[in-house]
């Protein structure tokens, strides 16, 4: 039998998903009543959905200021980036050898499908970008297989908003991240972990000078 959704949970969901694909910026507000009637829900739902978002680290909940988005700052992120740093390029290169012929055709479909809606030009959708990307290294950390590095680069990765949004990124940092996925792909198809952990190792750092440039200049405003 199939369960019946609740209103916070869809309302969770689709926060959630506008959230983590930059629709609120760092820092916005977060109205109850206007999100309650873009989510076509009451109050009630959407204030439950922000204590659960609080919980994860995406929304701050402000005493007699309600909700808003979660903003991290540069001394924050290095930190999230040095542990990014530690955790992902080890877990893609335990991903190489147990890595399937379905692993390896499905990261390769997501690298293409990032390229054709990152890279600058007429099909080119950001926001379409950044679920894919989740899903690309999400898949990594499956086939890894390594269930306490896993938890560990969740806590990582989840919050910080400005991981998600590649409308930070000048296009020569967009093309090399894109041009990073799918050289990954090619470490895993030649089974090779010593050249897949080199090159997410350079993708995170292509990523933190992206993300670090953006916050400081955030802060300066």
């Amino acid at each position: 039998m199939t369960r019946t959704v609740t209103s916070t949970e869809r309302a969770l969901a689709a926060l959630r998903e506008l959230i983590l694909r930059g629709q609120f910026t760092a820092g916005a507000r977060l109205g109850e009543v206007e999100l309650a009637e873009r989510l076509g829900v009451s109050r009630t739902p959407v204030r439950e959905a922000l204590t659960r978002l609080a919980a994860e680290g995406l929304v701050e909940l402000v005493p007699n200021r309600g909700a808003r988005v979660a903003s991290w700052s540069v001394a924050e992120l290095e930190g999230v980036f040095d542990l990014r740093s530690a955790l992902e390029p080890r877990l893609t290169g335990l991903a190489v050898p147990r890595a399937q012929p379905a692993d390896v055709a499905a990261l390769e479909e997501l690298a293409a499908e990032m390229l054709t809606v990152g890279l600058p030009g007429p099909h080119q959708d950001l926001d379409a970008l950044v679920p894919l990307n989740r899903r690309f290294h999400g898949r990594l950390v499956v086939i890894a297989d390594q269930s306490a590095l896993a938890t560990a680069l969740a806590g990582a990765i989840h919050a910080p908003i400005q991981l998600r949004n590649f409308r930070a990124y000048d296009e020569a940092s967009l093309r090399r991240s894109l041009a990073h996925h799918v050289e990954i792909v090619a470490a895993i198809r030649a089974g090779d972990p010593t050249w897949a952990r080199a090159v997410m190792t350079a993708h995170i750092h292509n990523a933190r000078a992206v993300m670090l440039r953006a916050a400081r200049e955030q802060e300066a405003s």
